[in-house]
């Protein structure tokens, strides 16, 4: 009873004071200021990156994760110092990060490369959503770019998903990021046609294109002597808009009007030629 009595004497309250309430409190004390002024920082240092992000016209899906992976990061060094702080070994929890990471990681390497690609993507921009373009052997209209994955619209109206890591690994045609675009077209006459006219009604019908651009000036020659015909090549410049339209209604206009003309477009075909010889088999009979 006096051992116990003894314990809550005024020398032993004070020292348990001394040794531990002071210190602990002020411990305790530092380690919220600590977390209190850091989680402060981390806001402001994410508003400043939001702020330049934003500035330099990123993408927003782009701009919001790489936001909440600089915040993770950020307040995980703000609650380790404040884990310090209270005395906290915080060596052995920083490893059991590093090595759940690393498992993470290991476990999700083809995630990871979508992801890193997906990042790229969004950053350097080699297209955008609404842009019709040719990747990872799939060729549409982009609807979507996302942090693993892209989906595009194909000219059927399917829609086609993309692993990121597929698209930026591989060659990228994107047919709409000029504004303008060359038509190149393909026609042959017959070697019995007259060539001259030929051109100068391919000409003729350039000229009174309004969606054909007179610089650069359109092309027309002739490209080869091929086994049946005469070919032309004819590459006029237009908008990117009126591309495929331009295209299929030149076609069809050089057909009707080459038959309008006499000028003939020929079927692929083969001359044979039959040599007789002397049947000398019955001069010698004779």
């Amino acid at each position: 009873m006096e051992e116990n009595l003894n314990m809550f004497s005024a020398e032993n309250i004070e020292m348990y004071i001394n040794d531990y309430a002071i210190p602990w409190g002020i411990n305790i004390a530092m380690a919220i200021v600590i977390y209190v002024v850091g989680r402060f920082v981390v806001g402001m240092i994410l508003s400043v990156f939001r702020r330049l992000m934003a500035k330099s016209k990123y993408d927003e899906m782009l701009i919001n994760f790489l936001e909440s992976i600089i915040s993770a990061i950020l307040m995980l060094f703000v609650i380790v110092a404040s884990l310090n702080e209270l005395g906290v070994d915080t060596t052995s929890l920083v490893a059991i990060v590093g090595a759940a990471g690393l498992a993470i990681g290991l476990s999700l390497q083809d995630s990871l490369k979508n992801f890193a690609a997906g990042v790229m993507l969004l950053v350097f921009k080699p297209f955008k959503a609404g842009n019709f373009i040719e990747a990872a052997g799939t060729m549409g209209t982009v609807q979507k770019i996302g942090i693993f994955h892209s989906t595009m619209t194909s000219v059927d109206n399917k829609e086609i998903t993309i692993p990121n890591g597929n698209i930026y690994n591989g060659n990228i045609t994107n047919y709409s990021a000029k504004d303008t675009r060359r038509a190149d077209m393909t026609f042959g006459i017959g070697y019995d046609d007259d060539l001259l006219k030929a051109k100068r009604i391919l000409i003729e019908m350039l000229e009174a294109d309004e969606r054909v651009h007179a610089k650069p000036a359109p092309l027309v020659g002739v490209s080869e002597l091929g086994d049946s015909s005469v070919n032309f090549t004819v590459r006029p410049w237009c908008n990117a808009s009126d591309f495929l339209k331009l295209k299929l209604d030149f076609t069809e206009q050089v057909k009707l009007r080459f038959d309008q003309e006499g000028i003939s477009i020929p079927y692929p075909q083969m001359d044979v030629h039959f040599f007789k010889e002397a049947d000398n088999t019955s001069n010698k009979d004779a």
